[in-house]
């Protein structure tokens, strides 16, 4: 019976999409599509997803969906946001430090952090902030579609100079209109008592859906939200990371441990090359599976080496990883799984298995890189998958690690026209960026061993919409119960009343 209402709720959200559709083109596009970006329109024509963010967030009221569409194409024609570079965007502001993406809280979900103390009211610069903002929030929505972000404003040491309205009203737009769905919560720490008014204006802004997740907390309650690991010192926390610009903050992955330690990776290479180049007799002794580059080599030759090498332990590599269940079909590769990385609760359940499988007709090379590079070992890291062959990557956890939501894997792949390509190492420093495809992962742990079960993310969004609706009739039919149960207790009443009134009428006087 569940399975049958998700599926009549399921088939009910696709005609919402169409009927928005149609209504867009039919109520908004007849006179005019100058307002609008050709390219967003066709995301929107294409992108089940994208309408559905907006229906979602209005609660699936068409009427209010459109509106919130044209509102949000607009303003993505006005700011450009489909050609929104790093270059067209003030180099002071980023040097600022006010405002950037850096680390998790603890569900998972990336910082957006806002710094107001180091924010000054200025109408001159209003403008180029808020497209600072936007280009931060565009930048996320592209290397992590559908994924929610968390905003910390940190309130030290600010006072009301640093309050500007009209800049925070425009912030709570970004995620009331223009990026539906993308705001997980908002966490408002160390907020000077003296603006206590300012928020409350604030808060009338917010409609009903984002109330609840607005968040007031002093510096000693942040760790509620936000595990150390990613928290100032200032605020309580433990994190190093300390601003600085070039390059932008939002990257965090990483070179992984490999099986005998940290890999040297290309960038580290070429500013140790001379030092590794001294040391060849000595660097020969160890394990030749570490990336460096003592020695010049052929990449293809050295591939084959490798996996002659392999053959007799990859049994032995995989037994016990957690095998996937879901792929995700690339251009260039095929990935499994498609989003999560699985890992079991128990002590010998610590490794997980990526395959993947090359779709072209060349050498595809491809990369393993991971937000937290001192928990997990990667084998193989960084290699290339031959034309139709597969290749399987261990990810094993580290010591006493734990699995965590805010953990991330990047696969980076990249297609090699040439068989004598040079080694690998120097291919990664001579592929042009826009050759190189890019997949995302996260980690999961489960809390049972003996059987799992992977949701995606847009399915677990819609079962709680689904649940929410439900919710909302079930509280109807509850409140339409009362009002019988009343009118039942009046009517009682009432008959007992008209019961006396007869007894008492036909006793004799």
């Amino acid at each position: 019976m569940a399975e049958v209402d998700q599926h009549e709720g399921e088939q009910d959200i696709e005609k919402k999409i169409e009927e928005t559709r149609q209504r867009f083109k039919n109520e908004f596009l007849q006179d005019s599509t100058e307002k609008y970006d050709t390219r967003d329109l066709e995301r929107l024509q294409t992108e089940d997803a994208l309408v559905e963010s907006y229906l979602s967030w209005r609660l699936y009221v068409v009427d209010d969906a459109l509106k919130m569409i044209d509102e949000s194409l607009q303003w993505r024609k006005e700011f450009g946001l489909n050609d929104l570079i790093e270059s067209m965007v003030p180099k002071w502001m980023f040097e600022t430090g006010a405002v950037y993406l850096h680390g998790y809280d603890k569900e998972g979900n990336k910082l957006f952090w806002f710094h107001v103390k180091l924010h000054v009211k200025d109408a001159k610069t209003a403008l180029d902030k808020k497209k600072y903002v936007a280009f931060w929030l565009e930048r996320y929505a592209k290397k992590e579609p559908g994924m929610p972000l968390t905003v910390v404003f940190d309130m030290t040491d600010s006072g009301l100079s640093n309050i500007d309205m009209d800049f925070v009203r425009y912030i709570i737009n970004c995620f009331k209109v223009y990026y539906p769905k993308f705001l997980s919560k908002m966490i408002i720490v160390e907020m000077p008592w003296i603006m206590n008014a300012a928020w409350k204006i604030v808060k009338s802004w917010l409609g009903p859906e984002a109330i609840s997740k607005l968040k007031f907390v002093p510096k000693s309650e942040a760790l509620t939200y936000i595990g150390p690991e990613y928290l100032p010192p200032h605020l309580g926390g433990t994190d190093p990371f300390k601003y600085s610009y070039p390059p932008l903050p939002d990257d965090d992955f990483q070179t992984p441990i490999g099986d005998n330690g940290p890999i040297i990776s290309e960038d580290d290479t070429e500013s140790k090359e001379g030092e590794l180049e001294s040391r060849d007799a000595l660097e020969s002794s160890f394990n030749s599976e570490v990336v460096a580059k003592p020695k010049k080599v052929n990449f293809l030759e050295d591939s084959l080496r490798a996996e002659d090498n392999d053959k007799g332990d990859i049994s032995i590599r995989t037994k016990g990883a957690r095998k996937p269940v879901t792929t995700f079909k690339g251009t260039l590769l095929d990935v499994s799984p498609a989003e999560e990385l699985s890992f079991g609760s128990g002590e010998t359940e610590k490794k997980s298995l990526i395959i993947l499988t090359n779709v072209t007709k060349n050498q595809v090379a491809f990369k393993v890189r991971t937000t937290a590079p001192e928990k997990y070992r990667v084998k193989p890291s960084s290699s290339c998958c031959e034309p139709g062959s597969s290749v399987d990557i261990v990810v094993s956890l580290h010591g006493g690690c734990q699995v965590s939501p805010q953990d991330r894997f990047l696969i980076m792949a990249a297609e090699m026209d040439n068989v004598g390509s040079p080694e690998l190492a120097q291919f990664w420093k001579e592929v042009p960026k826009t050759k190189i495809i890019e997949h995302r992962c996260t980690s999961f742990k489960f809390a049972v061993s003996f059987r799992t079960i992977t949701i995606p993310y847009h399915q677990v969004m819609r079962m709680m919409t689904l649940n929410l609706r439900l919710e909302q009739k079930v509280n109807s039919c509850l409140w339409v119960q009362k009002v019988l149960v009343g009118l039942v207790l009046i009517l009682v009443v009432l008959n007992l009343l008209c019961v006396y009134r007869l007894g008492t009428s036909q006793q004799p006087s």
